[in-house]
């Protein structure tokens, strides 16, 4: 955790243009991954781009960031909406308390659904970095590095808030620990590498911890999750087809 913390901080003080949520938004489509909506991100290329306040990615619009995007503390960025396309050459740097939605497929079930049979084609050169995140949507995604969220969430009895990773090709690891909340699941994913599952808590919702129908390149280890790591047939869950060794509570996965 301290050398993702000192990533995180070194790489906001790199940032070249911070983006704040200062201008008249549009109103979404859809009910608002974010609080509020937020302003919208204009179309275009960015050198390295910081994120503050409540912000979206306007249906088929694209954003191009060929450094860094980087979420500051209990910022927000909503990009989960039909043809929102964000493509980062470098590393996606989630900070404290922050939200971040990336990426929408037909798939994504969510009450709100907006995405309409489509699927978006977001990439992240490097990694998704998660400190302490209050939720991530990651659907559709293509990751070239890792995918690490350490801690985070609303908290156990906080507000229903789901962090689901669905559907995603991860070219290295997927690594999940310790976050508080409604519901969090690792759900059709292509891991390249590891996908570590461990000490993610949830008191609102039994069907919390599923990891299912993935494909692990490498092992699979689930440790410390409450309720323990599942595979759901009620929600379509099947087992895991696992390069390596299936470790702890997902050894029968």
């Amino acid at each position: 955790m301290t050398k993702l913390r000192i990533l995180l901080g070194v790489a906001a003080a790199l940032a070249l243009g911070v983006w704040a949520a200062t201008a008249t938004a549009d109103v979404r489509g859809h009910t608002p991954i974010c609080s509020t909506p937020g302003v919208a991100i204009a179309a275009g290329t960015y050198h390295n781009l910081t994120v503050t306040g409540n912000t979206y990615v306007a249906t088929n619009t694209t954003v191009t960031v060929t450094g860094n995007l980087i979420l500051a503390p209990h910022s927000c960025l909503d990009g989960f909406d039909v043809g929102a396309v964000v493509n980062v050459s470098q590393n996606v740097l989630v900070g404290p308390g922050a939200v971040l939605a990336l990426g929408c497929t037909p798939t994504s079930n969510f009450a709100f659904e907006p995405c309409e049979g489509v699927t978006t084609s977001s990439t992240v050169g490097g990694s998704i970095l998660a400190d302490r995140a209050d939720t991530m949507y990651l659907d559709g995604d293509v990751v070239h590095g890792n995918v690490i969220s350490i801690g985070g969430g609303p908290g156990l009895g906080g507000p229903y808030t789901n962090f689901p990773i669905k559907d995603n090709t991860i070219d290295g690891n997927l690594i999940v620990l310790g976050w508080r909340g409604a519901w969090v699941g690792a759900i059709r994913n292509t891991v390249g590498g590891d996908l570590i599952f461990s000490d993610n808590k949830s008191v609102q919702d039994l069907d919390s911890n599923e990891v299912q129908t993935n494909t692990v390149g490498h092992n699979l280890i689930c440790t410390g999750n409450s309720p323990a790591a599942q595979v759901n047939p009620d929600d379509g869950g099947q087992p895991n087809t696992v390069g390596g060794h299936k470790i702890g509570q997902c050894s029968g996965l």
